[in-house]
């Protein structure tokens, strides 16, 4: 902590207010207060997550930096979120568990807890209370956390399905097209198709796998955790859809059978003498069934094409693969 007692005083200084108005805005005293800023004392963890989040500074930068020596522009861009460590090289402070063989548990979100996520991300006390367990398949070099999810705008996952993620230290890493629980300070627990245009225009494209769902941006400034999509429970079992070979042996028998009929009618035809209006009727049929089996055939195509040779490349194009 050596700029944090300086870098205190500074910015108290900035925003005009005294050591005793700034100390209940803190929720500290006066004393502690006036202790940070000479030096005689040092604030847990819970203090430095407050006064990042008073002043909008990251904590790295109150550790580490002196802000005395930046200027005004400088400390205007960092509290407006446009200098921002996409990269996670700086201090991001992640609030964990272990088990007893002191190894990473990947902790729930229950559904009740899910809307005191944004201001409990980084509390202990907040993650320490939420429910733990392990996968064994899972990398023990990774953290995972799984997320409740609300709503149908991301199908197969269904409402009331839990999102299992791998937490995304850098920012820049984040894979465009591909699935991401994004936590925002506005929204709490997104999760979304991302694009990645941080390098461009610093903000994430979030699209829906449901089309009733317009894709919107988000400015990173407004992110406080990126979780990339692992797997999800969900008590609800998406619909079957035909393999890539029943479906082609489908087409194939229904190309057989098509011209098995048009023969058999036109040998019936022949034989019997049917009249113009016969041949017609007959023919009629013949396309009814034919539209009956091709709508079924359809059906299973297009559940098909959707959930095993699609992903979206931009919102609302979709690329074969």
């Amino acid at each position: 902590m050596i700029y944090f007692s300086s870098n205190l005083k500074t910015l108290r200084k900035r925003k005009k207010r005294s050591q005793e108005d700034m100390a209940a805005e803190l929720g500290i005293t006066r004393s502690s207060q006036s202790a940070y800023e000479v030096g005689n004392a040092e604030p847990n963890f819970d203090t430095l997550i407050r006064v990042s989040e008073y002043f909008k500074f990251p904590i790295d930068i109150l550790l580490k930096e002196d802000l005395a020596a930046y200027s005004d522009l400088r400390l205007q861009n960092i509290e407006s979120g446009h200098e921002i460590d996409v990269t996670g090289k700086k201090l991001r402070v992640l609030t964990s568990t272990v088990d007893g063989n002191n190894e990473e548990n990947i902790e729930l979100v229950p559904m009740n807890a899910k809307a005191g996520y944004t201001a409990g991300y980084a509390d202990p006390e907040y993650i320490k209370v939420l429910p733990t367990f392990q996968l064994p398949f899972l990398s023990k070099q990774k953290k995972y956390r799984t997320f409740p999810i609300s709503g149908d705008s991301m199908p197969p996952v269904s409402n009331g399905s839990f999102v299992t993620a791998e937490y995304v230290q850098n920012w820049e890493y984040i894979q465009s097209g591909y699935p991401y629980i994004i936590i925002t300070k506005d929204d709490g627990i997104v999760f979304k198709v991302v694009y990645n245009h941080i390098k461009d225009k610093k903000t994430l494209l979030l699209c829906s796998t449901n089309p009733d769902y317009q894709p919107y941006e988000i400015s990173i400034g407004d992110i406080l955790e990126v979780w990339k999509f692992t797997n999800y429970i969900s008590s609800q079992l998406p619909e079957p859809n035909l393999s890539r070979d029943k479906l082609a042996e489908t087409v194939l028998q229904l190309q057989k059978d098509m011209a098995f009929l048009k023969n058999k009618s036109e040998t019936l035809v022949k034989l019997l003498g049917i009249s113009i209006i016969v041949e017609y009727i007959v023919f009629s049929a013949l396309i009814l069934i034919s539209l009956a089996i091709i709508e079924t055939l359809y059906n299973h195509i297009n559940s098909f094409f959707f959930s095993n040779f699609f992903r979206p490349t931009l919102c609302g194009e979709w690329l074969c693969f």
